[in-house]
């Protein structure tokens, strides 16, 4: 795999694409983490989807990791398939985390990606990789946009700074 700024616009590209695939797994995960929870979620429109994937691209340094491990999700096939569980699992995980952004959300897109992956089935044929990619596409940028009420609210946590520089 060689990765250049040509090479991540095009990896960019591929993800946006995917939309038709990811965003009904992202809104099927949603209504599904919803329901467990109690709690209404938005829907995710394939615009919303195209736009964040931009926005994650848009960041050097996270959009060369991403394009990386999307690019290794999407050609990794082991035969037998059962071999290569840990090493799509590992892939995928880290994809939704890098996707989501820093924490608490990496941590929130990691668990959601299992989720996920449990309820994404790859097209026959396609590389055991790619149903993770999908579940980590899913992940990733479903925690990454608003539609969840515990978001939309000052956290009751934050502690307001002390006045004055400390030396």
């Amino acid at each position: 795999m060689r990765l250049t700024p040509a090479a991540v616009a095009a990896e960019r590209d591929r993800l946006r694409e995917r939309s038709p695939v990811v965003v009904p797994l992202l809104n099927d995960t949603r209504d599904a983490l919803g329901e467990l929870f109690d709690t209404d979620v938005d829907t995710v429109s394939d615009a919303q989807y195209r736009r964040e994937v931009d926005r994650v691209f848009a960041v050097g340094d996270r959009a060369v990791n991403v394009a990386a491990l999307a690019g290794l999700l999407r050609e990794l096939d082991v035969e037998g398939d059962y071999p290569g569980f840990v090493v799509d699992e590992l892939l995928g995980r880290r994809l939704a985390a890098t996707i989501a952004g820093g924490q608490p959300l990496q941590l929130l897109a990691e668990a959601t990606f299992h989720f996920a992956d449990t309820r994404s089935q790859g097209a026959e044929g396609d590389p055991a990789g790619t149903d993770d990619l999908d579940a980590a596409l899913a992940a990733g940028v479903q925690t990454r946009l608003p539609g969840w009420s515990w978001r939309e609210s000052k956290s009751p946590f934050a502690v307001d700074p002390v006045g004055g520089d400390d030396e």
